[in-house]
């Protein structure tokens, strides 16, 4: 554990198993400095535990940056469930991950992620208070995709702003891989903005959908890095951007929701000598965070949810102007600010 590659001094990393369940899952805690650790629960099929490892430890550190550039009252964790959330999700299952979250005493509050929905969320508040983007309750607030999409948005047109020298997305090309929950609202934004729309997923059904009421066209999964865009929009899962895909990228920009785009950090200098901009996905997808804090806090405020967004979105095209000015990638800009605002709270 102490010499994995991502490890990056976690606090706490635990994992746990229910026979009666079958639950397999581990909430990694990185850092409370700011505040108790928030992140959401992603339920996925890996291909083994050293995957699912990895996974936990990357996002779990993400959410320590991102909570950090959203300066928010949150530090940053994460969960993952092992299994195929088609198939293998039951009551019981998600009981016993409530009382996993509920063991941390306080340490670590969940949400919804990819796999994940707000119905299983409130399974988990059944053995739990530690659980954030539910429909009921005093300060409920239900599923954040549509503020973490809003903040996508905005935040592509401030990638655009620097990558075209207009914020203008009439006309603009937008290759958009994954329309779930948050990508297809996405869709939604840019379609209404008189953006031309390219998606792929893997749920034929979710592509039918926003095709139709978007006039989206549909490509494979593969051919997604293939097309001649101005702007990709990662909304699926990480790890987009790796050596075989750097090579296939016809864009000004790659800006989207997906977490962990770069497959390794090096890649955003690869990425800046290709001449794309990439705006961190930990700075772009935000919004989501932003909402589940003003849940968590007992007192939900739309209004500060919208300003605490409005700075989200300043902090991007801070990062992004720093990193244009001199010549260094944007993932390392955002990077450092965010360690700096972590140190100084620690």
């Amino acid at each position: 554990m102490f010499d994995h590659p991502s490890y990056d001094a976690h606090e706490g990393v635990h994992m746990f198993h229910d026979a009666a369940s079958g639950l397999r899952a581990i909430i990694a805690v990185h850092s409370t400095a700011r505040g108790p650790a928030a992140g959401g629960c992603r339920m996925w099929n890996y291909d083994s535990g050293e995957a699912m490892l990895k996974d936990a430890l990357r996002l779990s550190q993400g959410m320590s940056y991102k909570n950090a550039m959203a300066d928010i009252p949150l530090g940053g964790g994460k969960s993952v469930i092992w299994g195929n959330a088609r198939t293998d999700k039951s009551p019981e299952l998600f009981r016993a991950f409530g009382r996993a979250v509920h063991s941390l005493q306080g340490a670590y509050t969940t949400a919804e992620d990819v796999g994940v929905s707000v119905a299983d969320m409130e399974i988990v508040r059944e053995e739990t208070p530690y659980v954030a983007g539910l429909s009921k309750g005093e300060a409920a607030s239900g599923d954040p995709s549509p503020v973490t999409a809003k903040g996508i948005y905005l935040g592509l047109r401030e990638t655009a702003k620097r990558a075209f020298g207009t914020d203008d997305l009439t006309g603009k090309t937008v290759a958009v891989q994954g329309v779930g929950h948050v990508g297809g609202y996405v869709c939604d934004h840019l379609a209404e903005a008189g953006a031309t729309l390219v998606i792929t997923d893997i749920d034929q059904t979710a592509l039918n959908a926003v095709a139709e009421r978007t006039g989206a066209n549909i490509v494979s999964p593969d051919a997604i890095y293939d097309v001649d865009a101005d702007i990709f929009s990662p909304c699926a899962l990480g790890a987009v951007v790796n050596e075989q895909t750097l090579e296939r990228f016809k864009v000004k920009a790659i800006a989207g929701g997906a977490n962990n785009q770069l497959i390794v950090p090096e890649m955003g200098e690869l990425l800046r000598r290709k001449g794309i901009l990439y705006a961190p996905d930990y700075v772009i997808n935000g919004g989501g965070i932003i909402n589940v804090a003003a849940e968590i806090s007992g007192n939900y405020s739309r209004d500060w949810v919208e300003a605490k967004l409005a700075r989200l979105v300043e902090t991007l095209g801070e990062v992004l102007d720093e990193a244009l000015s001199h010549d260094t990638p944007t993932n390392e800009v955002a990077d450092r600010i965010a360690r700096e605002r972590i140190a100084a709270a620690t």
